[in-house]
C-alpha cells in the first residue's frame, strides 16, 4: 500500500516519467503551473532529471517536469521537525567508503541492458531483475551506472556492493540495516520510520527487519511506484541464500521496493520462488573496447613517445575478447609509476600473446605476467605470499601499523607491496586511508582472487584459504597470550589496540577454518600447543573481551552471568570458556551476524575436546538453525555430523532424536531418501529407551509419525504410512489437547491415503478432514499456524466435493478457504497456493451456479497469485487463469479474454518443455480448443494452423490405444476439415477424415459424445463426396457414408430440426450407389 505523504509538508519530486499519469502529483506547498506539451510528452525513465541533496531538502532540476515554487517557511518546520534524526543513523552499519576510485561505465558500451533494466524499472511487476554474467563480464561498472541514473531521479532507495567488505561475518541483519542506512541517507524523511525500527526490531525475524528498516520506512516517503535497491556481487554473499529466502515473503511489495541484483550464477539458490527477470550480460563489443583502449592508452606516460599504435588498440581490443576487466587490468599494468619496465615493453610483452581471453585462462595468463613484472625476485615473491596470504582471509580493515603487529611483517615492506599491487586492484581505498591494509576482498576483483586461490596457480602466487586462515589464526593467538586486564565499566575499545581487538573477536574463525577436526590433524598443529599454555588469566581476560564486544547489548543479563560463572572456576578449560560463550545462541536469530563467532567457537572448542558432547550438541543445533534459515543442504550434512559424535559420545533418546531430526531435514531440503530412512531407524530406536508416558515420547512419535509419512510420499509405502498414524494416535493418547501437530500430521496422512487409492475409500477422507478439524480447533485466532489450518480443511473439503458433488460441502469449504486469506501478523509463506486453491474453489462454484460475479472473483485471486508469486509457481497459476479466462469468454463471449486466456496457455507451454506431464494431455489441448474458438471468431488462418501444429504435437505423445488419443483426433480431424472449407485443400481433408475415424473407432461405445463425433464424421465425408463429384467415389467410401448416415439418423428421431437433412444427403448417396450399381 502506497501512503500520501502529509499535504502539510513539502514534498520531495519526482520526474513526470516516473509518474504513472505522467505528470506530478498535487499539493498545496508545491503550487504548479499547467505543463506544455512538450513538458509532458513521454521520456526515457531516467533522463532530464538531477537531484542534489541539501541535509532533508532536495532541489531538483528537471526540464521535463513542472515549474516549482518552495515555500521557505515550510521547509525551515521540516527540516526542524526531522534533522535530529539524522544523527540517529550512526548505529546502523555504514556502506564503506567508495569514492576512492569510482567505476567508470564507458558511454552506450551497455545500451540495450540498460534500456531493458530502465524498462523494467518503469513497466515490470516483478521484484527482482537479476543481472548475470561471469567474472570480470562489467556487472559491478553496470550497476553502479544505473546506481548513478536512479539517483539522479529520486527513484534509487539505496546501493550495497557487497564485495567492497569481508561479508564472512555480515550476517543478513548487517545487511539490512546497511540498506537503510542508505536509505536514510539517500531519502531523509524515510529516517523517523528507521528510527523506529531500531528501537523495535532486535531480536526479531529477518522479515520483521526488512518490514521495519525498508517496507515501512520507503511506505512512508508516499512514492506512487517502488524505489529501487541495487545488491552488487549478491552471490559474493555468504548469506545470500538467507536473504533471497526472506524476499519470498515480499513479492507482493514491487509497488514499494524493486531490487536489481548482480550475481555470477543466473539461477541464484531460492530466487526461483521469486518474481525475478534475468538479463544475461554478454561480453562487450569490439567496437567499445577499441574505444576503451584509445581513451585511457592516452594517459599512459609513454617513454620517448613510444605510444600504442593502432594496430596495436585492435590487437588489445580482440584479445580481451569483450571482457572490461582484462582490459582495465592492462591500462593499469601499462599506467603503473614505479615499474622496473617503460611502458611499451610491457604492452609489448602483452601483446606477444597468442592465447585470447576466452575465460579464466586468458585472465590467468594476464595476472601472471604482471605479478612476475611486479615481483621479480624470488624474495619479492615471498614477500607478496606473505602479505597476500594475511590479507585474503583479512575480516576487516586494520591501520597499517596494526596490521604489522598482527603478522609479523615490517611496515616498510608493507607500503611496498601495496605500492606494487595497486596495479592490480579494481577498487581504490578512500581518500586519506593510504595507512590502511584492507581486506583482499575488498580490492581486487574476484578474477584476480581465484586466480589466487586456485589449485593450478604457480607455486610462486598460489595461495590457500585454509593456509591464509591457519597462518592468521596463529598470529591471533600470539596477540591472545598478552591481552590487558578488563573492569566491567571499562570500554573494550579504550583498551585494545587494533590488532589486540581484531585477534579478540576473529581468531575463533581463522583458527576453525585452518585447521582440521580431526584428533589427528589437530594435535599436530602449533595451534594447539598455544591454546593449551595459555594461562588462566588470559582465557578470563579474552572471554570478558569478546564478550563486551559481541553482545555489549547483554551486560548485566543472565547470558552474562552464566560466562562469569563459567570464569569463575579457575580450574575451566578453554573448551568450556568457548561453549559458554555460544551459548547465547537461543537468543540470537540464525541469520544474526553473531552465528559465525557461536559456531567457530564451538567448531575450536571440539578440537580442543572431541569429548565435549555438550560443544558437539551446540554445534548441531546451529548449523541446523541455519540450515531452516537457509535450506542448505550443506548445513544440515555439519548439523549431522555433530549430532552424530553427540551420539557417539552420549548413545542417549535425545542424541538419538537430535541425530534423526537433522538427518529428515536433510532430506526435506536435498531429497537424500538415505537420510529419510537412518531417521526412521533412529527415532525407533529412541522410542524403544522413552517408555509412557514420559513427555519427551510425544514429540518422539510425532517426529516418527512425520517421517514415515514422508518416506509413503517417497515410495508409496503403504505399510509405512499405516505404521505413522499407528504411532501419531499414540501421541494423541499422550497429550490429547496440545497436538495440533500430530491432528494435521495424521489429517496428511489420512489425505494421502485417499489420494493414492489404496486405502479406505470416502471413510479415509471424512477422517482426514475430522483431523484437520480438531487441529484447527486446537490453535488460537492469531496462530501463525491459523492460514495454513485453515486451508487445509478448506482444501480437503474441496476433494470431498469432487467426489460427492455436495453444494452445501462446496459453500463450506470455500468459507474456510476464505478465512486463509484474512493477513495473519506473521509472514504467509503459503500466500500463493492459498490464492490457488481459493479460486479453484469459486471455479468450481461458476460451474455449479454460472454466477459471472463468482468467475470474476476467481480471476481476480489468480491474478493476485499470477503477481505473488513466483517462477516455481506460475506455471499452475498461468494455466488455471488461463482455463477461467476461457469459461469468461464461454459465458458472454469476451474475445479480450479469450485471447489473454491463449496468451497465459502459451506461455505454460513456454514453462513446460516436452516431456513435461501436463504439456500434452492438458496445455497442449486446451490451447489448440481456446485457438479453435478464436479462430471461429475472426476466421484467421493463422490461428488456426496453431491450433493444428499444437493437436500434432499431443497426438505424437499418445500412440494408439492410449485412452487420450481420441480427443487429439478429433480436434485435428474436424481443425483439418475446416482447413479445406478455408482453401479446398482435398489432402487437409483427406487427412481430416483418416483421424476422425480413428477417434470414432477408439471410442467406447457408451461415450456420451457420440453423436456430436458421429455428425463431425457424416459432415467430412460429405465434404468429400461434393468434391470429388459422383464419378468419382469409389463403393466402399459410398457405403461408409450410409452406414455413418444411417447411424446419424437414430440420433435424429422424428421432429428433430436436422433429420430432413440427414435423410436428403442419405439419399444423395443411395442414388449414386444405385446408379454405379
Amino acid at each position: 500500500m502506497t501512503v500520501e505523504p502529509s499535504r502539510d509538508t513539502v514534498q520531495h519530486l519526482s520526474p513526470s516519467s516516473f509518474s504513472p499519469h505522467g505528470s506530478l502529483r498535487e499539493g498545496r506547498a508545491i503550487p504548479s503551473q499547467p505543463q506544455t506539451e512538450a513538458a509532458s510528452s513521454k521520456h526515457s525513465v531516467f533522463e532530464g532529471a538531477y537531484d542534489f541533496q541539501m541535509g532533508v531538502f532536495q532541489y531538483l532540476h528537471a526540464p521535463n517536469a513542472a515549474h516549482v515554487s518552495i515555500h521557505v517557511h515550510l521547509f525551515k518546520q521540516f527540516l526542524g521537525a526531522h534533522h535530529h534524526n539524522i544523527g540517529e543513523l550512526v548505529v546502523l552499519p555504514k556502506h564503506p567508503d567508495m569514492s576512492g576510485k569510482p567505476v567508470e561505465y564507458l558511454a552506450n558500451s551497455r545500451k540495450l541492458e540498460v534500456e531493458g533494466s530502465r524498462e523494467w524499472v518503469s513497466n515490470s511487476t516483478g521484484l527482482v531483475l537479476c543481472i548475470h554474467g561471469p567474472a570480470g563480464i562489467g556487472k559491478s561498472t553496470l550497476a553502479g551506472h544505473l546506481s548513478e541514473e536512479l539517483r539522479s531521479v529520486g527513484r534509487l532507495a539505496a546501493s550495497v556492493f557487497l564485495g567492497a567488505f569481508s561479508t564472512d561475518t555480515s550476517g543478513p541483519e548487517t545487511i539490512i540495516k546497511m540498506v537503510a542506512h542508505e536509505l536514510g541517507s539517500i531519502h531523509p524523511r524515510a529516517i523517523p520510520k528507521i528510527v523506529e525500527a531500531i528501537n523495535r526490531c532486535h531480536g526479531t525475524s529477518l522479515e520483521t527487519h526488512i518490514e521495519g528498516y525498508i517496507l515501512e520506512p520507503l511506505r512512508s516517503l508516499g512514492h506512487p511506484y517502488p524505489l529501487i535497491i541495487i545488491l552488487d556481487a549478491i552471490d559474493e554473499w555468504r548469506d545470500h541464500s538467507t536473504f533471497i529466502k526472506v524476499l519470498t515473503h515480499i513479492n507482493s511489495e514491487s509497488d514499494v521496493v524493486k531490487f536489481i541484483v548482480t550475481s555470477r550464477l543466473d539461477r541464484l539458490p531460492g530466487i526461483d520462488k521469486i518474481s525475478v527477470r534475468r538479463l544475461p550480460l554478454l561480453p562487450v563489443s569490439t567496437k567499445v573496447m577499441i574505444e576503451y583502449f584509445e581513451k585511457h592508452l592516452d594517459t599512459v606516460p609513454w617513454v620517448d613517445g613510444r605510444k600504442a599504435s593502432s594496430a596495436d588498440v585492435i590487437h588489445l581490443a580482440e584479445l580481451s575478447e569483450g571482457l572490461p576487466v582484462w582490459a582495465s587490468t592492462v591500462i593499469s599494468l601499462l599506467s603503473q609509476q614505479f615499474s622496473e619496465s617503460p611502458p611499451h615493453e610491457i604492452l609489448a610483452g602483452i601483446l606477444a600473446s597468442k592465447r585470447h581471453v576466452g575465460g579464466s585462462e586468458g585472465l590467468a595468463e594476464l595476472y601472471s605476467s604482471a605479478l612476475k613484472r611486479l615481483f621479480p625476485s624470488l624474495d619479492a615473491q615471498t614477500h607478496f605470499r606473505a602479505y597476500f596470504k594475511m590479507t585474503l582471509v583479512l575480516q576487516e580493515p586494520l591501520p597499517l601499523s596494526d596490521f604489522s603487529t598482527l603478522t609479523g611483517i615490517p611496515s616498510h615492506l608493507i607500503g611496498k607491496i601495496q605500492l606494487a599491487l595497486s596495479a592490480l586492484q579494481t577498487r581504490s581505498t578512500p581518500s586519506g586511508s593510504e595507512r590502511i591494509v584492507y581486506p583482499a576482498t575488498t580490492l581486487f576483483h574476484l578474477s584476480f582472487l581465484e586466480y589466487i586461490r586456485a589449485t593450478t596457480t604457480e607455486i610462486s602466487f598460489a595461495i590457500s584459504p585454509f593456509d591464509s586462515h591457519s597462518a592468521l589464526g596463529l598470529a591471533c593467538l600470539k596477540q591472545i597470550t598478552s591481552l590487558p586486564p578488563v573492569s566491567p565499566s571499562q570500554d573494550p575499545s579504550s583498551i585494545l589496540r587494533g590488532s589486540q581487538r581484531y585477534a579478540t573477536v576473529y581468531w575463533p574463525l581463522h583458527v576453525s577454518r585452518g585447521t582440521l577436526r580431526s584428533s589427528v590433524e589437530w594435535s599436530q598443529t602449533p595451534h594447539r600447543s598455544i591454546l593449551q599454555t595459555i594461562s588462566t588469566n588470559a582465557r578470563q581476560r579474552w572471554a570478558k573481551l569478546s564478550f563486551k564486544i559481541l553482545w555489549p547489548n547483554l551486560a548485566g543479563s543472565w547470558e552474562e552471568s552464566r560466562v562469569h560463572t563459567t570464569l569463575k572456576d579457575a580450574e575451566a578449560s578453554m573448551s568450556s570458556i568457548l561453549e559458554s560463550l555460544a551459548l547465547p545462541r537461543g537468543q540470537i536469530e540464525s541469520g544474526a551476524d553473531q552465528w559465525v563467532f557461536q559456531v567457530t567457537c564451538l567448531e575450536v572448542a571440539v578440537r580442543l575436546d572431541s569429548g565435549h558432547s555438550g560443544a558437539w550438541a551446540g554445534l548441531g543445533s546451529l548449523y541446523r538453525l541455519m540450515g531452516d534459515a537457509t535450506g542448505s543442504p550443506e548445513m544440515y550434512e555439519e548439523a549431522v555430523v555433530a549430532y552424530r559424535s553427540v551420539l557417539a559420545l552420549r548413545p542417549e533418546p535425545q542424541s538419538l532424536a537430535n541425530t534423526a531430526v537433522a538427518l529428515d531435514y536433510l532430506y526435506r531440503n536435498h531429497g537424500d531418501i538415505s537420510a529419510l530412512k537412518e531417521s526412521i531407524l533412529l527415532l525407533r530406536e529412541a522410542l524403544a529407551l522413552r517408555p509412557a508416558p514420559l513427555p519427551v515420547r510425544h514429540d518422539l512419535l510425532i517426529s516418527l509419525g512425520r517421517a514415515l509419512h514422508s518416506l509413503f510420499n517417497h515410495s508409496g509405502n503403504l505399510s509405512a504410512v499405516n505404521e505413522g498414524i499407528v504411532y501419531l494416535r499414540e501421541a494423541l493418547t499422550l497429550q490429547p489437547a496440545s497436538s495440533p501437530r500430530a491432528y494435521t500430521l495424521l489429517g496428511m496422512a489420512h489425505l494421502s491415503l485417499y489420494e493414492s487409492g489404496n486405502h479406505g475409500g470416502i471413510d479415509t477422507l471424512v477422517e482426514a478432514i475430522s483431523y484437520y478439524r480438531e487441529a484447527l480447533a486446537l490453535s488460537p485466532t492469531l496462530c501463525p499456524d491459523r492460514p495454513t489450518l485453515l486451508h487445509n480443511v478448506g482444501s480437503s473439503l474441496l476433494v470431498l466435493y469432487d467426489r460427492g458433488g455436495q453444494i452445501d460441502v462446496l459453500n463450506e469449504a470455500i468459507s474456510y478457504l476464505r478465512e486463509a486469506l484474512v493477513p495473519y501478523p506473521a509472514p504467509r509463506p503459503n500466500q500463493v497456493a492459498h490464492l490457488q486453491s481459493f479460486a479453484a474453489a469459486l471455479s468450481k462454484l461458476y460451474d455449479h451456479n454460472h454466477n459471472l460475479a463468482t468467475l470474476i472473483e476467481c480471476i481476480v485471486h489468480l491474478r493476485e497469485a499470477l503477481a505473488v508469486g513466483g517462477p516455481s509457481t506460475h506455471l499452475n497459476t498461468l494455466s488455471s487463469l488461463g482455463a477461467a479466462l476461457g469459461k469468461l469468454y464461454s459465458h458472454n463471449s469476451d474475445v479480450n479474454a479469450l485471447n489473454e486466456c491463449i496468451s497465459h496457455f502459451r506461455e505454460t507451454l513456454a514453462l513446460s518443455p516436452a516431456p513435461h506431464p501436463n504439456r500434452i494431455p492438458y496445455y497442449l489441448s486446451t490451447l489448440s480448443l481456446s485457438l479453435y474458438e478464436l479462430y471461429r471468431h475472426n476466421h484467421m488462418i493463422a490461428d488456426r494452423n496453431e491450433c493444428i501444429l499444437h493437436i500434432r504435437e499431443a497426438l505424437a505423445f499418445v500412440p494408439a490405444p492410449h485412452p487420450g488419443r481420441p480427443g487429439p483426433l478429433q480436434s485435428l480431424g474436424i481443425a483439418l476439415c475446416q482447413l479445406y472449407d478455408h482453401n479446398g485443400d482435398i489432402d487437409a481433408l483427406k487427412e481430416g477424415i483418416s483421424h476422425l475415424r480413428e477417434a470414432l473407432a477408439l471410442r467406447p461405445s457408451f461415450y456420451p459424445y457420440l453423436e456430436q463425433d458421429l455428425t463431425s464424421f457424416a459432415n467430412a465425408l460429405w465434404f468429400r463426396f461434393t468434391h470429388n463429384g459422383e464419378a468419382k467415389m469409389g463403393t466402399l467410401e459410398l457405403e461408409e457414408m450410409i452406414l455413418v448416415y444411417r447411424e446419424l439418423l437414430a440420433f435424429r428421431p422424428p421432429g428433430h430440426q436436422d433429420r430432413a437433412l440427414i435423410i436428403e444427403r442419405l439419399d444423395s448417396v443411395l442414388r449414386v450407389c444405385l446408379n454405379t450399381y
